[in-house]
């Protein structure tokens, strides 16, 4: 068993104290097979930005890789890249299905130097709380467990407060990925949270894509038991931070030295709607999310970090005008995005 206190020196400390982890993708020839090259250069990209962790065997990284054989190793080649920048990221990874399964994902995560595990409810539609809470529990057993609240739309379990309060109440819990997309279910998390007394323990990450800048910046003043607590959420476990992702470093920095004050100064706030309407040309808000993944590798195909826009899925793909979309945005906001950055070190990360 790993245990968060097992970390090691200042670990605990980066992750409450709110670093940027990209949801890492998948690089894929064009016979969609593995392009390690590149799948080891998106890593050292990630670390070089300022990333403080990578999230590897998640959503963006296509559930499917189990199915391809490419989930060992894809995680494999993240650890090394993360060993190679000096071992100081702190490494998660997805762990998805049933108990078993998931189980076996987290022994496997453990054995390759990851720090956590983040996992997935999705396989547990119809169970009741007991299941998914012994389901909690045992892979807990294993690993600190970053949890997830996935949003419905792409097969999440809508999530009560009482689940989180349940949830919350585990030791293992290290830290919650809030992405529900969803402003209620947001504060559902931060209600189980604070009930459960674990509000030092547990270090909240939003993974709400929709509105990363406002949930850096608010204030969330509960209260319970007769007292006002204020929570914070401290830094992004996000798929939209796989893209652009030297400029979402410089804007967690800026959420965290600008937005701690009295008062919140007017052009940091307005990067919220900025920032949100970039997300939905990438996440293909237009069409359900559908070309949510290609989205993401068509911002870093055009950097060059990428050869092409494929997926395990044939039929995944960019919806039609998604990639004008992209362009339309990166060049409406090129403030916030990295392409200097990446052209200047490209060659080194894939060397």
């Amino acid at each position: 068993m790993l245990r968060w206190s097992d970390w090691p020196a200042g670990m605990l400390e980066r992750l409450r104290g709110g670093c940027v982890i990209p949801a890492h993708p998948l690089a894929l020839t064009a016979e969609r097979k593995l392009d390690a090259r590149r799948q080891r250069a998106l890593s050292r990209y990630y670390l070089d930005a300022g990333a403080g962790g990578l999230a590897v065997g998640v959503h963006t990284t296509q559930f499917a890789i189990r199915e391809a054989g490419l989930h060992e190793p894809v995680l494999r080649i993240a650890a090394e890249a993360a060993a190679e920048r000096g071992g100081t990221a702190i490494l998660v990874a997805g762990a998805i299905g049933r108990t078993a399964q998931a189980v076996r994902e987290a022994r496997i995560a453990r054995g390759l130097g990851y720090h956590a595990v983040l996992l997935s409810l999705a396989a547990f539609r119809g169970a009741s709380e007991d299941e998914m809470i012994a389901h909690c529990q045992a892979v807990a057993r294993e690993m600190p467990l970053f949890g997830f609240y996935l949003q419905p739309a792409v097969g999440g379990v809508p999530l009560p407060a009482g689940f989180w309060r349940r949830f919350a109440a585990i030791e293992n819990v290290v830290a919650i990925k809030i992405a529900p997309f969803n402003r209620y279910a947001t504060l559902d998390v931060l209600r189980g949270v604070l009930e459960a007394g674990a509000e030092e323990r547990i270090a909240l990450y939003t993974g709400n894509d929709d509105h990363i800048v406002a949930d850096l910046l608010t204030p969330f003043a509960l209260r319970h038991d007769g007292r006002e607590a204020v929570l914070r959420i401290v830094g992004g476990l996000l798929g939209h931070w796989s893209v652009w992702t030297r400029a979402a470093v410089e804007l967690h920095a800026r959420c965290r030295a600008e937005g701690r004050g009295p008062t919140l100064p007017a052009g940091l706030l307005a990067l919220d709607a900025q920032v949100t309407e970039m997300n939905a040309a990438v996440f293909d808000v237009a069409n359900g999310f559908r070309g949510v993944i290609a989205g993401c590798h068509e911002v870093l195909r055009r950097q060059g970090l990428l050869e092409g826009t494929w997926c395990l899925d044939p039929e995944e793909g960019l919806s039609p005008g998604q990639a004008a979309l992209i362009e339309a945005v990166a060049r409406r906001y090129p403030q916030l995005t990295d392409d200097a950055f990446v052209r200047d070190n490209l060659h080194r990360w894939l060397s």
